[in-house]
């Protein structure tokens, strides 16, 4: 007797074959720069690239999801990200524009998949604690594809040819693609109007900031993304460097790696440590990774760095758990599933940008990757204290 995969099942496959190979390809990448020369501060200048779709785009994107099949959106965003993935096999490695062209093309099909990713859960799924489960595994599943892609990826881009490990993401992709054959097509609104939709952005938007729930997990979320990308660029240089461990040893990326697993932890353990009435209760862990963030640079051995970065990372994923399922709850009633998420994107990859530009900044006026390390714990630290203030108003 046959058994069909189940659309979770494969939805959460479909997920994490996709986010292994965006994290392998930052690697991937990565070793492009350091083999034509580059510093390792345009690592961050790369990364901007990938996260300027979410805000260019961030208007269509949600109206898209919401309009078409989510299955059908899922393979759309994958084509792109293959797309990305090919141009490595044409451009001059030396040019860096054309590297960030590469890779500002995997985040238009990562923009593309976003919405769809998370917005086709509520559809696969009966109530909300069934969502706040199936949220917390597709995290989950999230993290491991990180952890792996960061730390298996990463080895595997260390020790093969650019064009070899490219090959690698690009397969990866078109097999998460297939997994989503397994997702069945539900109809979207085919009523929604792109034009219409594009000039309600910003109303919704608006919405959703006015909520002292939606604004407190949009703010939320945001910081916490705003960390973690900035962090893994910085730690990439930061590892070698403080460790003393060679920049071309895949011992950077399984350290590195080490925080995933502490976010894999966090995520999982979400759903007991904080009940979904009280998410407000998640700032305490997001203070927790702030004060493990300015201690961090002071750590020069191996040993105690890695289970830095794995409270770091517990701290990351218990932070954010509870504040995703609330928004995407609260989102989907206000304004549609595929716009909160659009609307979501466009929050965290602005702080993305800003993270990262004042970290490519604060390198390139030649202060050190632990300075940046620290000044990005100070950021962090601002927007906390600003989710205490809007914390008191929610319990009133």
């Amino acid at each position: 007797m046959k058994t069909r995969l189940q659309p979770l099942q494969a939805l959460y496959f479909t997920q994490f074959l996709s986010a292994f190979a965006d994290n392998m390809i930052l690697f991937v990448i990565a070793n492009l720069l350091r083999e034509n020369g580059f510093s390792p501060a345009m690592l961050a200048l790369v990364s901007i690239s990938f996260f300027l779709p979410y805000i260019f785009l961030a208007p269509l994107v949600g109206p898209f999801a919401d309009k078409h099949p989510k299955s059908f959106v899922l393979v759309i965003g994958n084509l792109i990200k293959a797309i990305g993935v090919l141009l490595l096999f044409v451009i001059d490695h030396s040019s860096i524009l054309l590297l960030m062209l590469s890779y500002f093309t995997v985040g238009v099909g990562a923009v593309v998949y976003s919405p769809a990713k998370y917005g086709i859960l509520p559809e696969l799924t009966k109530n909300e604690d069934e969502l706040f489960r199936a949220n917390a595994r597709i995290e989950g599943y999230t993290i491991i594809a990180i952890l792996l892609g960061i730390g298996g990826g990463g080895a595997v881009a260390s020790m093969t040819a650019p064009l070899l490990s490219s090959g690698i993401c690009l397969l990866l992709y078109l097999l998460s693609l297939a997994m989503t054959f397994f997702i069945p097509r539900m109809e979207g609104n085919a009523n929604i109007r792109y034009g219409t939709e594009a000039r309600r952005f910003l109303i919704d938007f608006q919405l959703l900031m006015k909520r002292p729930d939606t604004r407190f997990s949009l703010v939320g979320t945001g910081s916490f993304w705003m960390s973690s990308a900035v962090l893994r660029v910085a730690l990439i240089a930061w590892i070698p460097v403080a460790l003393g461990i060679n920049p071309q040893s895949f011992s950077v990326s399984l350290i590195l790696a080490t925080t995933s697993i502490g976010i894999i932890v966090g995520a999982f353990l979400a759903p007991k440590l904080i009940p979904l009435q009280q998410f407000t209760r998640s700032l305490t862990y997001g203070f927790g990774m702030f004060a493990i963030i300015v201690l961090f640079p002071w750590i020069h051995i191996t040993v105690i760095a890695i289970c830095f970065l794995l409270l770091v990372g517990f701290m990351g994923g218990a932070f954010i758990i509870p504040m995703n399922t609330i928004l995407q709850e609260e989102g989907k009633k206000l304004v549609g599933s595929g716009k909160t998420i659009a609307i979501q994107n466009l929050v965290e990859n602005i702080l993305m940008v800003v993270g990262s530009g004042i970290y490519y900044l604060i390198v390139y006026m030649g202060i050190s990757i632990s300075g940046a390390i620290v000044g990005q714990g100070q950021l962090l630290l601002l927007f906390l204290l600003y989710l205490a203030n809007q914390r008191k108003k929610i319990l009133g």
